[in-house]
């Protein structure tokens, strides 16, 4: 398989701001080849980066403002073969099954016990699949970004990371370990940057994707974490910014067919 993506990004600084970016491809062992170019510009010039190596394969490159600053980012990749299934310490399985900030699993655990009784595994993962699929909608711009798990549900509308938090929560109150991952997602309409919720069963990770609005099986991951605070594509480390552009590509050679009830891991 090979997969082709890009992002590009403008935003405007305030002084003394400190950027923390997550748009390229996780590094994760596997693949046949990696091919990118990351390039970020400020006033005509290159800015010089950091890059820091995160959870699962993933890069953040870091950059400073001293000044108010106009950025322009532009990142692609080209991916071919497959990345190695993942093998997790305990330790990470205690970290994604507990509460976090926006999955918050404590105060939804009598919804899980009342929905899906004594569900568990592959069953288990369909269902709760199945349950945001069906109780949620899908309205662009309709979340704020400070809702969790439990405004959600209470909205029964959001976005992709709105469908995911919600399914991780679900999953984390029966006991699964799940987190959240950012991905780029051929065939995803309309095009952006992705983000899905990945539990542990039978051993390995699979994708679960309540949104219903990608093939799985194409899904290139940028980050994972125990929810979106840890997967920003974007986020300030001091000082702030305001988006002004923002636009995403992923394409691959074949685009697979989904369907919903087969167990797929990103890779």
């Amino acid at each position: 398989m090979e997969r082709a993506v890009a992002a590009r990004l403008a935003f405007k600084t305030v002084a003394e701001t400190k950027v923390a970016l997550a748009v390229a491809v996780a590094r994760n062992a596997g693949y046949d080849s990696i091919e990118e170019s990351l390039r970020v510009t400020a006033g005509g010039g290159d800015v010089p980066l950091t890059e820091l190596s995160d959870h699962h394969g993933g890069r953040f490159h870091y950059m400073e403002f001293a000044e108010p600053t106009d950025v322009l980012v532009e990142y692609s990749a080209t991916v071919t073969g497959f990345a190695l299934p993942e093998e997790p310490g305990l330790m990470e399985l205690i970290r994604y099954v507990r509460p976090s900030r926006y999955a918050e699993s404590d105060r939804l655990l009598p919804t899980a016990y009342a929905e899906f009784g004594g569900l568990q595994g592959e069953e288990l993962l369909r269902a709760v699949r199945d349950w945001v699929f069906n109780e949620l909608r899908y309205v662009s711009g309709s979340s704020r970004g400070t809702d969790g798990a439990v405004e959600t549900l209470l909205h029964r509308r959001g976005v992709c990371r709105d469908f995911a938090h919600l399914a991780i929560a679900l999953l984390r109150s029966k006991n699964v370990p799940a987190r959240l991952a950012a991905v780029y997602a051929p065939g995803l309409t309309p095009m952006d940057f992705h983000a899905v919720a990945e539990a542990h069963i039978n051993g390995a990770w699979h994708v679960i994707d309540p949104t219903g609005l990608a093939p799985r099986a194409s899904m290139l991951r940028i980050t994972a974490g125990r929810d979106s605070s840890d997967t920003a594509f974007l986020s300030t480390v001091g000082g702030s910014l305001s988006l002004k552009e923002l636009s995403v590509t992923a394409v691959v050679d074949e685009l697979p067919q989904e369907d919903p009830a087969q167990l797929v891991a990103i890779h």
